[in-house]
């Protein structure tokens, strides 16, 4: 039965080579938005765009909560709210 099997399950041989790259991807990316120097970089860029006035207290506060609630979040866990995620200025 393994070489029955194997051959009607060769055609979605690259499906499942396509779904491994995508997680491979996903992982890479989670783990690049959690790394410490990518959280630093972006704290620092918030807090310098609210000191240039380029943002509010308001929204500088809310796109430090997103950052905390990112690191926060379990790996492959989707946001909680997608709305609230910070916004280009």
């Amino acid at each position: 039965m393994g070489l029955l099997s194997a051959i009607v399950s060769l055609p979605l041989a690259p499906v499942r080579g396509v779904i491994w790259l995508g997680e491979v991807i996903q992982d890479q990316v989670e783990q690049e938005m959690r790394s410490p120097a990518a959280i630093r970089r972006e704290i620092e860029e918030i807090e310098a765009a609210a000191e240039a006035g380029n943002i509010s207290e308001d929204e500088r506060d809310q796109a430090l909560r997103t950052v905390v609630a990112r690191m926060s979040r379990p790996l492959g866990a989707a946001p909680a709210d997608e709305g609230s995620e910070q916004r280009e200025p």
